[in-house]
């Protein structure tokens, strides 16, 4: 299994491990984001739950991310099953705005396309 990306360490696409390259390296591993995304904007759940609001994620893929979000403080263990912490909650409202640019993005991208 591949290392938690820690800042400081070197991670995918830095040697130095800036701590944004080692945030991009977590949140760039399949449905890290989905995850956190799924229990910031649906809330708490168990593991059952969680796999199904997450549709077609593996019972061992979506194991893998709750380790890695468990380990780097997003996301934690709770009475219904798991939630986002503090933390996972601030960065998912850093995220929210750039879901919102993307869609606006992907409109523009979706435009050109037809146009060239």
């Amino acid at each position: 299994m591949a290392s938690i990306p820690k800042p400081g360490r070197p991670v995918r696409g830095s040697r130095s491990g800036a701590p944004i390259m080692a945030l991009f390296d977590l949140l760039g591993r399949r449905w890290s984001m989905g995850v956190l995304w799924t229990l910031c904007d649906r809330g708490p759940c168990t593991f059952r739950a969680l796999q199904d609001r997450c549709e077609s994620i593996s019972p061992t893929v979506l194991n893998a991310r709750l380790k890695e979000l468990r380990e780097a403080g997003l996301v934690e263990r709770a009475e219904l099953g798991y939630q986002a912490t503090p933390r996972g909650r601030e960065l998912y409202e850093l995220l929210v705005p750039l879901g919102t640019w993307s869609k606006s993005w992907a409109r523009e991208q979706t435009g050109r396309a037809g146009s060239e």
